[in-house]
């Protein structure tokens, strides 16, 4: 039980901040947890929280529970915003008040639903309109991305992103002894350290002359960073290449699937990003790889050192030009929020080389394998449809992913993991107010051919 409400000077510290947090803050799950593990939240308050439609409204009710949690909330409340990277929200809580001693009036207000595309709308005084007008006129304005790789700059397509809105490195959470017992058994074995290799080949600048109609990928260095960081903590040996020409890309994984080391290893990863099409993404050269040879590459007769073992894909890549401007949900509310302006990434038809290797097995008879078998593989898009970027954090795709495994690998398999991250995606909504891609949406999806579970067991070591 909480010993008493907070201190009145956290409160007037609260009150003094509450449009600009009920506006920037991002109330996620890495922020909630937080919070639950210094018991500031119960797991019922939580829910509530996770449960409000908007960004804006899950920052209001979380603000009116934490004047009510003891004396802690608002130092917990700090550690999280530094921890979630929000230190600009920090530096607002914890700078000193007005010269003069006097807080600002101000009370915390609930966003309004409002027609006409106003949902969220913040009602405060004049006076604090203009306040805030002359906060939010600093914030940066990183350089814009074209939409589609043949249509021209403007102005209005100028991304909004706020500095703080990083990808979460909160450390991938551990699996326990005893979750790791329960599961061993009916799962796909998964204990060696490290757990397997890990490839990641991420295409962020084109050859101006070989493929002028391919514009860098702002954002896709954050990507493949994020990849490399969440990997290699989840005990993979990890190998990242960045800017390969088809050939080279066809090169690099035909090196990475004759690994001798995937013999005494249990899995594997392999993430490519680039621009692409509907099954096949570009090279720097604006050459195309199909994805079919990719997957052909690690199938039981060209890859049989991994034959049984689970091998995992992400391809963050465009599968069409197609752009998904959503459609209104009956029963749902009027207007949804998006923290942040989502841009496009670029793609284009194309014929890529279909090169495929053939090989045949020699020697006594043997239990036989499907040709292709133990493989998931998560798209960040659907087919023929664009997959969306932002220039700071990095894709929709890769930022849901990294947030999905490191909070949720130590006790949920991949398959649902990769369920959870459609459904982050699916609630995400681009925002660039006066464009053609205001709104629009991502539908993320995976297949899979697994015939286990496939826990990765973060940080777990056996004991023999």
């Amino acid at each position: 039980m909480l010993e008493c409400g907070m201190l009145e000077r956290d409160k007037r510290a609260l009150r003094r901040g509450s449009n600009i947090l009920i506006k920037q803050l991002v109330v996620d799950e890495l922020l909630i947890q937080s919070l639950q593990a210094d018991d500031i939240l119960t797991e019922s308050m939580a829910e509530s929280i996770m449960a409000e439609q908007t960004s804006q409204k899950r920052s209001w009710r979380l603000l009116l529970l934490l004047p009510k949690r003891g004396p802690r909330a608002f130092s917990s409340f700090c550690s999280a915003l530094r921890e979630t990277e929000q230190q600009h929200l920090y530096d607002l809580l914890t700078q000193s008040p007005e010269k003069d001693g006097k807080d600002m009036p101000v009370e915390i207000i609930q966003p309004e639903e409002e027609p006409e595309g106003n949902t969220g709308r913040l009602v405060m005084p004049t006076a604090e309109k203009k306040r805030e007008r002359c906060v939010d006129s600093s914030l940066p304005f990183p350089t814009q991305e074209e939409i589609a790789a043949k249509r021209g700059r403007t102005h209005e397509a100028m991304e909004f992103s706020l500095d703080a809105d990083s990808p979460i490195n909160t450390p991938v959470l551990p699996c326990t002894p005893d979750f790791y017992l329960s599961r061993c058994h009916q799962s796909y074995k998964m204990n060696s350290s490290p757990r397997g290799l890990a490839l990641v080949i991420s295409n962020v600048t084109f050859d101006p002359c070989a493929a002028p109609d391919l514009d860098p990928r702002k954002g896709g260095e954050v990507d493949d960073e994020v990849l490399r960081k969440v990997f290699t903590e989840l005990d993979y040996l990890v190998t990242v290449h960045r800017d390969l020409t088809a050939q080279n890309m066809r090169s690099c994984i035909e090196n990475f699937c004759s690994q001798p080391d995937h013999r005494t290893v249990d899995s594997c990863v392999v993430c490519l990003l680039s621009h692409g099409v509907d099954g096949a993404i570009y090279g720097t050269d604006g050459q195309l790889l199909q994805l079919d040879w990719v997957f052909k590459s690690f199938d039981n007769a060209h890859c049989p050192l991994l034959q049984n073992k689970p091998k995992v894909f992400f391809i963050q890549a465009c599968r069409g030009e197609e752009m998904d401007c959503g459609v209104e949900q009956i029963d749902g509310p009027a207007r949804t929020c998006s923290p942040c302006c989502e841009q496009l990434d670029a793609g284009r038809e194309g014929q890529g080389d279909a090169h495929c290797r053939q090989r045949g097995d020699i020697g006594r008879p043997r239990i036989k394998l499907p040709q292709r078998s133990d493989m998931i593989c998560g798209f960040a898009s659907l087919k023929g449809t664009a997959a969306m970027r932002n220039t700071k954090r990095g894709s929709w795709f890769i930022q849901e992913l990294n947030t999905a495994l490191r909070l949720q690998a130590r006790d949920t398999h991949l398959s649902d993991i990769m369920v959870q991250v459609n459904r982050r995606i699916k609630e995400r909504e681009g925002y660039a107010p006066g464009t053609a891609h205001h709104r629009c949406k991502e539908m993320s999806e995976f297949t899979s051919s697994l015939c286990k579970d496939l826990y990765l067991f973060p940080k777990y070591q056996p004991q023999y």
